[in-house]
């Protein structure tokens, strides 16, 4: 009984979240910037790019490989500054 309250009350409070994923779509790394490569170059010299997504203000989500195998998802603007993400 009581899983069955709370499965009810937690879709009463369930919230919409609108992720920075959402906001992302795929390209290919020929969308990077001269800036963008420059600064992967130099903060990542010994990863590979697994993935790059742009959103429509030309910031940059990129899925990193680091040398040790672990992914990184990091994010770059089309001038090559490195921000956080803003979640909404």
């Amino acid at each position: 009984m009581a899983t069955n309250a709370n499965a009810h009350s937690i879709q009463k409070e369930e919230l919409i979240f609108k992720t920075v994923e959402n906001e992302f779509k795929r390209v290919t790394s020929s969308e990077l910037t001269p800036a963008v490569v420059e600064q992967i170059l130099k903060e990542y010299p010994t990863s590979k790019l697994a993935a790059v997504y742009k959103n429509e203000k030309g910031q940059f989500k990129l899925i990193m490989v680091l040398q040790s195998g672990t992914r990184r998802t990091v994010y770059i603007d089309q001038y090559g500054r490195w921000f956080k993400p803003k979640r909404k």
